[in-house]
C-alpha cells in the first residue's frame, strides 16, 4: 500500500501544472468572486472583476496562438506563474495591472491612430485636388494613358465579381 501512495504522489507531482492550473485559475477565483459579491467592500470586487477580464484576455491569446504555444514547452508553467501572481491576495497582481495599465486607458482615454500616414504638403491640399492630379497626369502621360489607368482600376475593382460594371449598363 505504501508503494501505491508513493506512485500516486509521483503522478500528482508529475502532473502538478495540469492539476494546479484549473484550481488556481478557476476554482479559487470562482470561490473568491462569490465571497467578493457577498462582501460590502468594493476593493475585492475590483480585484476579481479585473482578474476575470485578464483571464479572458489570456484565454483569447491562447486560443489565437495555440499552434505557436504548442512549440513553447515552458508556456504552461509561465501561465501558471502569471496566474498565481494575478490571483493570490499576497501579490494582488490583477489590481496592479488594473491600476497601472487598464485604468489609465479608460480614465484618460487618448486616441491613437495607428493608420496615420502623413501627407505631403503640396499633394491633395484643396477639395478639387483629385481633378488637379488627373489633369497633371494627363498633361504628363496623355489622355490614352489616363484612360488605360482608369480601365485597369475598373478591372481590378470588379475582378472578383462575375460581371463588370459595363455588363450592367448594356
Amino acid at each position: 500500500m505504501g508503494s501505491g501512495a508513493g506512485d500516486f504522489l509521483k503522478v500528482l507531482l508529475r502532473n502538478f501544472d495540469i492539476l494546479a492550473g484549473p484550481v488556481i485559475s478557476l476554482v479559487y477565483p470562482l470561490y473568491a468572486s462569490v465571497r467578493a459579491i457577498e462582501s460590502k467592500s468594493p476593493v475585492d470586487d475590483q480585484q476579481w472583476l479585473t482578474y476575470w477580464v485578464l483571464y479572458s484576455l489570456i484565454t483569447l491569446f491562447e486560443l489565437t496562438f495555440a499552434k505557436l504555444l504548442e512549440w513553447i514547452p515552458l508556456w504552461p508553467y509561465a501561465k501558471l506563474i502569471v496566474t498565481c501572481w494575478l490571483v493570490l491576495p499576497y501579490f494582488s497582481g490583477a489590481a496592479y495591472v488594473y491600476d497601472h495599465y487598464v485604468r489609465p486607458l479608460f480614465v484618460n482615454p487618448q486616441t491613437i491612430n495607428i493608420w496615420y500616414v502623413p501627407r505631403k504638403k503640396d499633394v491633395f491640399t484643396k477639395p478639387d485636388d483629385i481633378l488637379t492630379a488627373a489633369e497633371k497626369y494627363i498633361k504628363e502621360n496623355g489622355t490614352e494613358a489616363f484612360e488605360n489607368l482608369i480601365h485597369r482600376a475598373d478591372n481590378s475593382k470588379w475582378a472578383g465579381s462575375h460581371h463588370t460594371m459595363h455588363d450592367e449598363t448594356y
